[in-house]
């Protein structure tokens, strides 16, 4: 029987089950699939319809495995499980969910035996009680969990019917733990959200409407179901092969929750904006909204999309990602470029004598102080000077005195009359003069500059298109670039990673670069993770996204235990949206489960380094950790710290590695940097050392308190920020050490462990 032109789809869980097969097995499995496309009813294939069930079927895999199948229609087929011979007929149960028009897949007894492991110990194997009980009176009944919500409830919100009876059972986290392990994925994200205290409101509107089906569901329509963003498959060989040889840290690259898909494929009428906390996916909507661009072009050879962010380090990681998505045809049209280096072309492309060298924000403090210490000047602070110049003058592209008077420093904290205005106008002027006698410029200088140049070649952009238009829309009226091409907007398309932290002028710089229309600019980031000084209102500099936000709040890499102790660390600090509103976590959760944080106490540096040599090499001990050093990370507040730390590592026999500004300095070793080096990483397990007061935050942070209360806020708020981008690196552990007096940002979570004791 020839059946060529067979659809074969994997389900998302699936892949999940396939990954904890034997080696042996998978390699089975891929020729299985294989095989099963080419004619399903070969007859080694050994393809039964199960009994008593008109789509179930059941196909070999080898000997000891046999693959399920859903039959959607003649010559489509879904994989819904690979299991041992022995459990294909456990009591399986499928469907289309009638909120999200999804196919769900249950196997009820690999359920409740997860559940039944967890339960609580029986009463005759706890410690008899000291004395009698005082009353005969029977043992108070323990409440559901799930007690007040009904079943009509809890199907609303979209969690799978059949395990209705399951839930009604559970009574503790553990047993919840266990059933969200092999439930649906909507299933879980609710019922997880209404443990955390999140209201049936809250649930509906940010778990389960995102995802619900935009028309009706009918549940007999497989074929349909499978075409919903629900249900997450995978049906070409190379997608396949991706998920399974690449482990769940690959897939991304096949797998897209429906939320991140619908942003992914969404049509915006001007600039967009996706938010959302560490791990919930943001790069990854990015990387995949990069290549939705790219398929919509025509053919050609230029590069009408840019992909760029705030660091070269993560520029570099974009570009490799990008480049495992959609391999080089996808990276031959797509610009990838941190916007320093775009700016700094652009430069240069419009001033080839500009030799200047760009400076760093700390060594253009340590200029400041140089100009300062020559003046004699000690009436005002350097750091201070740096921020007034770059934020105020350079930020709203202040050109004289006159304006300067008169421009906006909300949030600067310090009020400052007109007499120390003018001062410190003259500053900044000797400043800048500075500069250039010693060849240097900074990249806040590089910005600005780049900004003017491309606002003004926007500017001729526009004035060609009115000539063309009062000309009748003839095409005789153009105009050339500096280098004698066509003059015209870079790029079509830009997409931005990290937008927390580009400066006022990266974002004209942006605006400028691409015509103000449909799916012009796409924005992810989280002002929850700056952890520089850009503090910016988008609307103020052109850029309108208002009704075109959206936020993630699902994290695929930290587990609960984590992100309620890093949500700690944020404390009651407020942060803004980019746009001039509040922004905020509400709703952001896992569904990922681990051990808790833990704190190590030490009584002085000394010994803290030694603390975290002793914690690596007893993971080294354990056999059944399995961790390869570059799965380590150990972050610090500075510099002089991760070297002191690698020295002491070296001692103890263990091999690390710099994280530097361009990413990791060495193949083989645990990964050191500062905390600024880990922003857009991610790791199995992380340490966070010298997490101490006056380090965490600095002591000079703290002068700030009674001379700039505003200043003491944002910089209070940008150290709490780092301290979290450091925590929720981790996937598996998160280990805080410190010396002394524990840093006010850490709370009981991690304070509170038995490794804590001094």
């Amino acid at each position: 029987m020839n059946t060529s032109g067979v659809t074969l789809r994997l389900l998302d869980k699936a892949d999940k089950e396939i990954l904890k097969l034997p080696r042996t097995v998978k390699g089975a499995f891929f020729d299985f699939q294989h095989k099963f496309r080419s004619n399903p009813h070969t007859t080694g294939l050994k393809l039964q319809q199960l009994k008593g069930d008109s789509r179930l079927w059941s196909a070999r895999v080898n000997d000891e495995y046999r693959a399920l199948l859903l039959r959607l229609a003649d010559n489509d087929w879904l994989i819904v499980s690979v299991k041992h011979r022995k459990d294909v007929y456990n009591r399986l149960s499928y469907g289309v969910n009638q909120v999200t028009g999804g196919i769900e897949y249950v196997d009820l007894e690999v359920v409740e035996d997860s559940v039944l492991r967890r339960l609580p110990a029986p009463a005759s194997q706890a410690p008899a009680p000291a004395e009698p009980a005082a009353s005969s009176q029977p043992e108070p009944r323990v409440r559901s969990l799930f007690a007040d919500w009904s079943d009509q409830q809890l199907s609303d919100l979209g969690v799978a019917e059949p395990l209705l009876p399951v839930i009604r059972t559970l009574t503790t986290e553990e047993q919840l733990l266990g059933l969200v392990e092999y439930a649906p994925q909507l299933t879980g994200e609710v019922l997880l959200a209404l443990f955390d205290g999140a209201s049936y409101d809250a649930v509906l509107d940010q778990v389960t409407k995102p995802v619900a089906a935009t028309e009706p569901v009918d549940p007999n329509d497989f074929e349909t179901a499978a075409q919903r963003p629900a249900t997450v498959v995978t049906t070409t060989d190379d997608a396949l092969r991706e998920a399974l040889e690449s482990g769940d840290f690959g897939r991304w690259k096949v797998f897209l929750h429906p939320t991140q898909a619908r942003l992914v494929e969404r049509r915006y009428n001007g600039p967009a904006r996706v938010g959302g906390g560490p791990g919930t996916g943001k790069t990854i909507v990015a990387l995949h909204r990069v290549r939705y661009l790219v398929r919509q072009l025509p053919p050609g050879r230029d590069k009408p999309v840019l992909l760029t962010t705030y660091n070269k380090n993560l520029a570099a990681d974009l570009r490799s990602r990008l480049l495992e998505l959609g391999g080089e045809e996808l990276l031959s049209r797509v610009e990838v470029s941190h916007v320093d280096q775009l700016a700094l072309r652009i430069v240069r492309e419009a001033e080839p004598g500009n030799g200047k060298q760009a400076i760093d924000d700390s060594q253009a403090v340590r200029e400041w102080r140089g100009l300062l210490d020559e003046l004699g000047e000690e009436g005002w602070d350097p750091e201070f000077l740096h921020d007034e110049w770059t934020q105020v003058i350079l930020g709203q592209a202040v050109g004289t005195r006159t304006d300067y008077f008169r421009a906006r420093r909300a949030g600067r904290g310090r009020n400052i009359g007109r007499a120390e205005r003018a001062e410190i106008w003259q500053l900044a002027e000797r400043f800048s003069q500075r500069l250039d006698r010693l060849g240097r410029q900074t990249w806040d200088q590089v910005a600005e500059r780049a900004a003017r140049l491309e606002m003004g070649r926007e500017q001729r952009i526009l004035t060609v298109a009115r000539q063309r238009e009062e000309a009748g829309g003839l095409d005789n009226v153009h105009l050339q670039d500096g280098s004698g091409g066509w003059l015209r907007y870079r790029y079509r398309h830009i997409v931005v990673d990290e937008a927390q932290d580009l400066r006022p002028a990266h974002w004209k710089l942006l605006r400028a670069m691409a015509a103000r229309g449909a799916d012009d600019l796409f924005l992810v980031g989280d002002t929850h993770q700056r952890i520089y000084k850009n503090q910016v209102t988008l609307g103020s500099l052109g850029i309108n996204i208002r009704g075109r936000s959206s936020k993630l709040s699902l994290s695929y890499r930290t587990t609960r235990q984590i992100l309620r102790s890093a949500l700690g660390v944020l404390g009651e600090t407020r942060y803004d949206d980019l746009d001039g509103n509040e922004e905020n976590l509400a709703g952001y959760r896992s569904v990922l489960s681990g051990g808790l944080p833990a704190g190590h106490a030490f009584p002085d540096w000394a010994a803290e380094r030694e603390g975290v040599a002793a914690l690596i090499k007893e993971w080294d001990a354990d056999s059944d950790t399995g961790i390869q050093h570059e799965q380590i990370a150990i972050c610090v507040p500075t510099n002089q710290m991760a070297a002191e730390v690698a020295y002491t590592l070296k001692l103890n026999g263990i091999h690390s590695v710099e994280i530097r500004s361009d990413g990791p300095h060495g193949s083989s070793g645990v990964h050191i940097g500062t905390m600024f080096r880990f922003k857009g990483l991610e790791y199995q397990r992380m340490i966070i050392a010298g997490v101490s007061d006056g380090l965490v935050p600095r002591e000079a942070v703290s002068r700030l308190r009674d001379t700039d209360r505003v200043r003491y806020r944002h910089e209070i708020q940008r150290a709490r920020s780092l301290l979290f981008v450091a925590a929720t690196r981790a996937r598996d552990s998160v280990d805080v050490f410190w010396h002394g007096k524990p840093s006010p940002f850490l709370d009981g979570s991690w304070v509170d462990t038995p490794e804590s004791a001094s």
